[in-house]
């Protein structure tokens, strides 16, 4: 990987009989629909715009004696006055009343853990070895995946999991929680310079560890909140829950006025760590790395001058309906009792159809006027007029500056760039934060963004797109604006004391 333009064109990736569907071979009608209703709901404006411009014109030819001959006529028009006014401000009324509030991403930070628990490839090896658990061949199986993965030398994983022998136990995943929730929250209330009693609202999400009392009781307990909060503990959502939690953050600001909303996105490998010799299980223990997020959400007027982000949509798509879609992704027993999550050979078309369905409901928000328009045009030469013309496919780098996509692992993202267009520039938060965090499950998404802001991209007014997947199976994004350009300088995230050197070069295949 390389500093490269965000203009450049994309390579290629090899075929693979479980890559995504492609895009270009299956757009669903649904698009056009949702983009003809995008037009229509904004066709009021069009149509009042010409009529603006002529009372504009005709106001401008008035002369003072004009315009007191149209006062003299008001004056004996009492009522007409009347009436106008009060409909007036009914209208106003009703609009400040209805429209929703706003939300603010005030800031976030992410948990570095300290050096003691990083993980080489090398280290990863020599203790799944020493394990005593896993048939040589598994071994081999998991070398060969960790080679392709995309993950460097330098994830870390829990002190549990990294023991000769490992210790897994509620203690030893507790201890894990603790250090990852309280260190991001730590430096968050330290960056806000917020006092955690004005927390209203707070979330949190761990999808495979969930203990009693509960992880946002831990941090309740811990920082001492409000006995009035409204707390919520998300689990068994995958990857995908921090944009869950962030679209319930986001619900529940419509209906507590001048509140501060918590999220905390994490996941637990502690507990979560399998010991048996069913390859499906085997590929999340190469993948999955220990990390967190906390972020602070405000629906505070007066917290606009000092957020980073407004959040402008989310878009969640669920595909659990569909048994294919449901079994994909499955924490489960093998066959000698150890549990694991197995992960489906139909996981990538799974994903694809998921993108496709979510992307389908978030193009005619984001998407500029000229692609709906040469996205419809298209289909009617195509299906009405029987012309030869290849699917238009929208550019999403016309909708957004930036996209963190979520970091689950190397094939996922070869696949999102080829079919969504993006630039190896694009691509480079995920694959930079898979390089040296991995997956961190739906923490990654913050990575990224920290990434982001550390190679002082985020610019004032810039759009960024998060995505991410998750068992169950959904997709799900969120869509934010940048309400200030982001100085690194004045930046804390687990980037800044080394973001020099990145990106780095990222082989296909990388030999351990």
């Amino acid at each position: 990987m390389f500093e490269s333009n965000p203009n450049k064109p994309l390579i290629p990736s090899s075929s693979s009989s479980r890559k995504l569907p492609d895009f270009k071979q299956s757009v669903k009608l649904k698009y056009v629909k949702l983009g003809y209703h995008y037009l229509i709901t904004h066709g009021m404006y069009l149509f009042l715009s010409p009529i603006v411009v002529v009372m504009a014109a005709q106001l401008s030819t008035f002369s003072l004696q004009g315009l007191y001959d149209l006062w003299d006529h008001l004056r004996f028009n009492v009522i007409s006055v009347i009436v106008c006014s009060t409909l007036l401000v009914f209208l106003s009324t009703l609009y400040f009343l209805t429209r929703p509030r706003s939300v603010y991403l005030v800031d976030f930070s992410c948990y570095k853990p300290e050096d003691a628990r990083k993980c080489s490839r090398l280290i990863f090896m020599d203790r799944s070895q020493s394990a005593g658990t896993f048939k040589e061949e598994n071994l081999e199986f998991q070398r060969k995946i960790l080679e392709r993965s995309g993950l460097g030398e330098s994830t870390y994983l829990p002190e549990a999991v990294l023991r000769v022998p490992p210790n897994p136990s509620m203690e030893e995943a507790r201890k894990e929680a603790q250090m990852v929730m309280f260190g991001a929250l730590d430096q968050l209330f330290e960056k806000t310079r917020l006092k955690p009693k004005d927390i209203g609202i707070l979330i949190v999400n761990c999808s495979l560890f969930n203990p009693t009392p509960s992880l946002s009781a831990m941090v309740i307990n811990h920082y001492k909140l409000r006995g009035n909060i409204v707390s919520y503990n998300l689990g068994g959502m995958g990857c995908s829950a921090g944009l869950i939690s962030i679209d319930l953050a986001k619900d529940l600001l419509q209906v507590h006025p001048n509140s501060y909303a918590l999220v905390i996105s994490m996941e637990n490998i502690t507990l979560n760590w399998y010991f048996g010799n069913e390859r499906s299980m085997l590929v999340s223990n190469c993948l999955f790395r220990m990390g967190g997020a906390a972020i602070l959400l405000s629906n505070k007027r007066s917290d606009r001058h000092r957020s980073k982000y407004r959040l402008v949509h989310t878009v969640r798509t669920h595909k659990g309906a569909d048994d294919k879609c449901f079994s994909c992704v499955t924490q489960q027993e093998d066959s000698t009792g150890n549990i694991g999550v197995s992960l489906s050979k139909d996981l990538m078309a799974v994903a694809g159809d998921a993108l496709k369905t979510n992307i389908t409901t978030l193009g005619p928000l984001v998407l500029p006027m000229s692609e709906q328009l040469l996205f419809f045009a298209t289909l009617v030469g195509r299906k009405l007029l029987k012309m030869k013309l290849k699917p238009y496919i929208p550019d999403f780098t016309l909708a957004f500056e930036h996209f963190c996509i979520h970091a689950g692992g190397r094939a996922v993202l070869d696949e999102l760039e080829k079919n969504l267009k993006l630039s190896d520039w694009h691509m480079e938060p995920s694959r930079m934060t898979l390089n040296r965090f991995g997956n961190t499950s739906s923490s990654s998404l913050w990575y990224e963004l920290a990434y982001t802001e550390a190679k002082g991209r985020m610019k004032k007014g810039d759009r960024m797109w998060q995505i991410a997947f998750g068992s169950g199976f959904k997709c799900n994004s969120a869509v934010w604006k940048a309400l200030q350009t982001i100085n690194p300088a004045k930046e804390k995230n687990p980037w800044m004391d080394e973001i020099d050197q990145f990106p780095v070069n990222v082989p296909k295949v990388s030999a351990i």
